[in-house]
């Protein structure tokens, strides 16, 4: 292209956002207006990325490209999933209704199996249906997009998988094979995540007679923790900080408090520290935290360096966090803040730097803010609150606290200051955030807080959806669930 016409483009694009943009972003968009004066959506999902970031004040791990991100738009201190396990959460993203209604509490259901959700549009099927073209790659729905939702993406990156060694490299001989970790292979042009960062790079150099809505969905840090040994070089697995893990942690919990994870394949924390292998996986998830920063940071770059820079939102998001040895568990699928709480990202045109959001959010409210910001028709289907005055103002209330739910029946309510935590045989869990961020005191039976209970138990989801299950599910026997015993 030439490069005078380019310039001229990328003037008149700064000029639409800068100039007349911002009030567009916080107000419904009026009928007929022109289509290609929208911003363009950019959105960026990582696997089983938790809260060891840069951005979110982790001490040691190395994410720059994320940071910068964080450093030019709102970094929601205090974001939560909806479902502390992949398929279920990435559905209620892009379906912007919680599982409490859809009725998805585990890998099980495919998005266009679910019954409650026959009519509720992916958001990429809602800014398709408004003039959006959609653009996918990698891991954005743990299942793909199929059946009823294949004609949702108008054109596909592609989903590889990216090459495991031979033989086992460092995981026990009775541990799942997906846990296994080591610096394979050698080069970063041989893994998956790269080979998609360089996919996206080289479509945001297009032009497009219309805006787009480009989903990116980066697989690691999620298990098995193979990347490059460059990564691992960044950290000596010897001096590495450990999560702090007292023996009494666990004195004080319900007896059903890691009931409802028996289903999952992650070694028992016991099991990790009898291996040794603690130091091992952990250097191995930090190796593979900057392996995908780098990623991000090649989407970053080629964004930049393109005629969108000026005119493309960007939400970066986890599907839920990662235990690395908290509360003596692995993995995910608890309601404590390790499983829940994850990075969430906005920066784009009409979103100030500065300070981070320390309000209580989901990632619910991605679907409606994207809606917003974009000018579209509200979807009234959406379950979520836009995050709109918090990307005005981060300092901006919100009275709903962030819920998850983790198989039928139990749930977190996460506020400011306070975590409860409510099973279904009426067992409970009480954390105050401000004296005790590692959750190591259950407040649950101190009389003294017995109306912070009662003020957050009216948050708990009323006539819960009862959990919806294929059929290999349905064949498993239920005593795996405390919640079933």
């Amino acid at each position: 292209m030439n490069l005078n016409i380019q310039r001229s483009r990328l003037v008149h694009r700064a000029h639409l956002v800068t100039a007349g943009t911002l009030a567009l972003l916080f107000a419904p968009w009026s009928e007929g207006a022109e289509t290609q004066t929208r911003p363009n959506v950019l959105m960026i999902s990582i696997d089983d990325l938790n809260d060891w970031t840069g951005f979110l004040s982790d001490p040691q791990s190395i994410t720059p490209h994320m940071d910068a991100l964080a450093s030019r738009g709102r970094n929601f201190t205090n974001a939560h999933c909806a479902v502390p396990v992949c398929s279920p959460s990435r559905i209620s993203v892009l379906s912007g209704v919680a599982p409490t209604t859809h009725g998805s509490y585990e890998l099980g259901p495919r998005y266009e199996d679910l019954p409650a959700l026959r009519d509720t549009p992916t958001i990429q099927r809602y800014f398709r249906d408004q003039g959006y073209l959609t653009i996918a790659g990698g891991k954005v729905l743990h299942h793909g997009f199929g059946g009823r939702i294949s004609g949702d993406i108008d054109r596909s990156l592609g989903r590889k998988r990216s090459p495991r060694p031979a033989k086992p490299m460092n995981r026990p001989a009775d541990w799942s094979g997906a846990w296994d970790w080591g610096p394979h292979p050698l080069a970063d042009s041989e893994m998956a995540d790269y080979q998609l960062a360089r996919q996206a790079g080289k479509a945001l150099q297009e032009e497009f007679d219309r805006p787009f809505f480009m989903t990116i969905g980066f697989f690691r840090p999620h298990v098995p923790l193979f990347v490059p040994p460059r990564w691992f070089d960044l950290y000596d697995g010897r001096s590495l900080q450990l999560p702090r893990t007292p023996g009494s942690d666990l004195e004080d919990l319900p007896e059903n408090f890691l009931g409802i994870n028996n289903y999952a394949v992650a070694p028992t924390h016991a099991q990790v520290v009898a291996h040794g292998k603690q130091r091992g996986l952990t250097q191995a998830y930090l190796a593979s935290v900057s392996f995908v920063d780098h990623c991000v940071g090649i989407v970053m770059e080629a964004l930049k360096s393109s005629p969108h820079a000026a005119s493309t939102l960007v939400v970066l998001w986890s599907d839920h966090g990662f235990h690395l040895g908290e509360k003596q568990h692995w993995a995910k699928r608890s309601l404590w803040e390790e499983s829940t709480r994850v990075p969430l990202l906005f920066a784009g045109p009409g979103i100030k730097p500065g300070n981070g959001c320390p309000e209580p959010v989901s990632l619910l409210d991605i679907y409606p803010t994207l809606v917003q910001l974009c000018g579209l028709a509200r979807n009234p289907k959406l379950e979520g609150l836009s995050l709109a005055p918090q990307l005005h103002d981060p300092a901006s209330p919100r009275k709903r606290p962030a819920i998850t739910s983790s198989y039928f029946g139990n749930h977190s309510i996460r506020t400011r200051h306070w975590r409860l935590i409510a099973y279904r045989d009426g067992a409970r869990e009480l954390y105050d955030h401000r004296e005790d961020p590692g959750e190591f005191r259950n407040l649950a039976s101190d009389p003294a807080h017995r109306e912070t209970m009662e003020r957050l138990a009216r948050w708990l989801p009323r006539n819960a959806a009862p959990e919806v299950k294929t059929r290999s599910e349905r064949s498993r026997a239920p005593s795996r669930r405390a919640s079933d015993r």
